[in-house]
């Protein structure tokens, strides 16, 4: 898939870009989730950081998460969302922060108690 047009982001063209993010992942189409995002997106999570988008991905793939989206909010090229993040059976509360930038994710901030994804690891 081809990288979004280098431009300015209104709120709706964020809104959508993060979904259709969101919606590649949950599908495991990481290829179209991947063309959605920043070569030099930062991700930051607790449990620790990755620096560019083939290193987010290579995790991704790896974890295979679901998104159940309960809420989003966006202002300008940010876009929070509030989910129930899905793996392995087990489903917590989540939010995630994502900043656009030229139409791409440049970067993801996410909260979410990771116990019970650890126990039994």
């Amino acid at each position: 898939m081809e990288k979004a047009a280098h431009r300015k982001t209104t709120v709706f063209d964020a809104k959508e870009i993060v979904l259709e993010f969101v919606e590649a992942i949950n599908n495991e189409d990481f290829a179209a989730a991947r063309g959605l995002a920043d070569d030099d997106m930062v991700f930051v999570g607790v449990m620790g950081s990755r620096h560019g988008a083939d290193a987010y991905f290579k995790d991704m793939e790896k974890m295979r998460l679901k998104y159940a989206i309960k809420k989003v909010f966006a202002d300008g090229e940010d876009v929070c969302l509030f989910y129930d993040l899905g793996m392995d059976g087990k489903t917590v509360f989540g939010c995630g922060w994502y900043g656009l930038e030229n139409g791409l994710v440049k970067t993801l901030k996410v909260l979410f108690d990771p116990r019970p994804f650890l126990k039994g690891a």
